[in-house]
């Protein structure tokens, strides 16, 4: 049985201007792809908004790592810690 290759996942964190908020989140796909989708017309939290840019991002070889990464900056709930972690790259 041929062995299962996990995508690269990546956690990533948006930042808009308008709004002044982040936004979190893990994807499969490629994240410049992924923001355009954040960027079109949509009933979601990121379609308030239409500047959203990438202010952080983190590659994981495993779908659960980038997952776990994801909710561990959310549980945060710290604009302070955020901005550490941004500010670090």
């Amino acid at each position: 049985m041929p062995k299962r290759i996990d995508m690269v996942c990546t956690t990533y964190i948006l930042y808009s201007v308008q709004l002044d908020r982040d936004y979190v989140g893990f994807t499969r796909e490629e994240v410049t792809e992924r923001l355009q989708k954040h960027l079109q017309n949509h009933s979601g939290f990121t379609g308030k908004a239409k500047d959203w840019t990438i202010v952080h991002a983190e590659e994981f070889n495993k779908k659960e790592e980038a997952h776990a990464r994801e909710l561990q900056i959310k549980k945060w709930k710290s604009r302070k810690m955020i901005e550490a972690l941004i500010g670090s790259d």
